[in-house]
């Protein structure tokens, strides 16, 4: 997927925003009590604040850590999707405690009672999310953003 560090910015700021703003409205609608219009309004008062901590933390910290705890349990060799998929695994298993905590802090009453509910709720559907439709959405915005510089750079190097 990315290739340079500019790719990985704009891949980091796809993926934060995509993953962030679907797990917001989820925790908007168990906070109250389902999914109206109104949920999806509600979650945008959020998403300032919690779309750059994801950035910082997926990018900075988190992505390095998937990648090698990832590959403790797949090898270089293995097809494409299945490392794709080991990788995502490890960075929803990351974020969500972190991200729960967070946001147990910030938005709910803080304690430990709290997070774990919070994480316990937000741990099946972060990977149901990352793993069916936020990460295929968000590598298919990639590849159409950067398929020209891909293309041309194909076309060169088969010259």
């Amino acid at each position: 997927m990315p290739k340079t560090r500019f790719e990985n910015v704009v891949f980091t700021l796809i993926m934060a925003l995509v993953m962030v703003y679907g797990m917001i409205v989820y925790n908007v609608a168990l906070n109250t009590g389902g999914v109206t219009d109104q949920t999806f309004l509600l979650a945008l008062h959020e998403l300032p604040i919690m779309m750059p901590i994801a950035f910082v933390l997926e990018f900075f910290v988190v992505e390095k850590l998937a990648a090698r705890l990832a590959f403790t349990v797949v090898r270089p060799t293995d097809r494409p999707q299945i490392i794709t998929c080991a990788i995502s695994t490890m960075i929803v298993c990351i974020m969500c405690p972190v991200m729960s905590l967070i946001a147990t802090l910030l938005f709910k009453q803080p304690g430990i009672g709290t997070w774990a509910q919070t994480f316990g709720c937000n741990m099946p559907m972060a990977l149901i999310w990352q793993l069916l439709y936020c990460g295929p959405l968000c590598r298919l915005i990639f590849r159409l953003l950067f398929r020209r510089k891909r293309e041309t750079e194909m076309e060169v190097e088969s010259c």
